[in-house]
């Protein structure tokens, strides 16, 4: 079954619901694009790229959100 490792933790996914591209693996975790930085094998993604970054069984996903506050 694939996986991703999604801030430290495997994440299994049935075969056609594996997120295609980063874009798609937040929207299916409720996350806006707008909130977060992203991180896939340490290498950070730019938010104008999470639609065109394609996903891979076993990649390491790191998501940081935003948050407000003082």
């Amino acid at each position: 079954m694939p996986s991703l490792r999604i801030n430290g933790r495997e994440r299994q996914f049935e075969p056609a619901q594996m997120p295609a591209t980063l874009a798609a693996l937040l929207e299916s975790l409720g996350i806006e694009a707008a909130t977060v930085v992203a991180e896939i094998d340490g290498r950070i993604v730019p938010p104008g790229e999470f639609a065109r970054t394609g996903l891979r069984d076993g990649q390491a996903i790191e998501l940081v959100k935003f948050m407000g506050g003082g």
